[in-house]
């Protein structure tokens, strides 16, 4: 991996399911998953990232793959601050200056949540961190221009929540985040395949079948797919075969849920700004859930709007806060008023 060259910044996504990190002159550079293993009885980190994920529920009792950031927010303060030590000096080297950074956070989250984040990426080694709001780091990356005094709506689902924010002139003036985005996703169809066919899957077996044949409206042709596991009530291997109109039926709740948080953030969106919409290109969907077949339809449906799904949309986010590297010296010299970014740090 190329080294970064004395005081880079970097953008940080730090994700429920991963930890993204870019500079300005490399867009996106790094991903790993948001786990670690450890040790129950030592307390021993034994992986991180990609090597954790493998272990998934594959370990004995006393190993435990833990995502440290949960729906957004530090779930594990320690365990956020070993994995992004590790991840930070794995991108950056032995620099004696490591760099100042900017990290998207979910709109709404408390100051006490803001100076959890702040904390754990100094102690990282970030000599000065800046916080962007995940909207507005998911519009930027997707090239919307949110500069100007005019409505964009941006509707992120990741994977630990579904943020939704209204943004003009660098700022958010309608937002609402929910718990349910595609994680909840992967919960409901374990749920469902336990329910009507007494199998027991793994997480990891769920997010495959979601992205062989998810969907949350019919395709036009009904895709198939073999689910092995563990039968529920006799406790011997067991498989089936599971279609795509079973998870249209599975999708349903969090699927909804995500519509209803959208329309509710439109009925808090100032009308002028509302009516930008209809003309303004509507909804851009970002995060890892945009790809979920038919849920730009199913919203656009909902909300009478246009909705388009960004360019790479799982990357939007990370992108945004590498664009957003840029108005970190800009905002403490003159343009604190429009700037994107709240300041931490010296």
């Amino acid at each position: 991996m190329k080294k970064l060259t004395l005081g880079m910044d970097v953008g940080i996504d730090l994700g429920s399911s991963s930890v993204k990190i870019v500079t300005p002159s490399k867009p996106f550079s790094f991903a790993e998953p948001a786990m670690i293993a450890v040790d129950r009885d030592t307390d021993e980190i034994l992986a991180f990232g990609s090597d954790a994920r493998q272990m998934l529920g594959r370990t004995p009792e006393h190993i435990a793959v833990v995502s440290p950031v949960q729906h957004g927010r530090i779930h594990n303060f320690s365990l956020t601050e070993t994995m992004l030590t590790a991840y930070v000096h794995e991108f950056c080297g032995n620099k004696i200056f490591m760099p100042r950074v900017v990290v998207c956070v979910p709109s709404g989250v408390s100051e006490v949540e803001k100076r959890e984040v702040v904390e754990s990426l100094r102690a990282a080694g970030a000599r000065k961190v800046c916080l962007i709001e995940t909207v507005v780091a998911a519009a930027l990356g997707a090239g919307l221009d949110i500069s100007q005094p005019r409505g964009c709506m941006v509707c992120d689902i990741g994977g630990g929540t579904t943020d939704i924010g209204v943004i003009s002139i660098n700022s958010t003036a309608a937002s609402h985040w929910i718990n349910y985005a595609g994680n909840s996703f992967n919960d409901a169809l374990t749920e469902f395949i336990v329910r009507k066919h007494d199998l027991v899957i793994g997480p990891q077996t769920a997010e495959l079948i979601k992205r062989e044949i998810g969907c949350v409206v019919s395709r036009e042709a009904i895709l198939t797919v073999t689910v092995k596991g563990r039968h529920f009530k006799t406790g011997m291997p067991h498989m089936i075969r599971l279609n795509s109109e079973d998870i249209i039926e599975a999708f349903e709740e969090p699927a909804v849920r995500i519509c209803r948080a959208v329309q509710h953030t439109l009925e808090l969106t100032p009308p002028a700004l509302a009516g930008d919409l209809l003309t303004n290109g509507g909804i851009m969907l970002t995060g890892g859930g945009a790809k979920l077949y038919g849920m730009d339809r199913l919203i656009a449906e909902r909300t009478k709007l246009n909705v388009a799904i960004a360019k790479d949309p799982e990357i939007c986010v990370a992108l945004g806060t590498g664009k957003a590297v840029k108005f970190i010296d800009t905002r403490d010299k003159f343009e604190k008023e429009t700037s994107p970014l709240d300041v931490f740090g010296a």
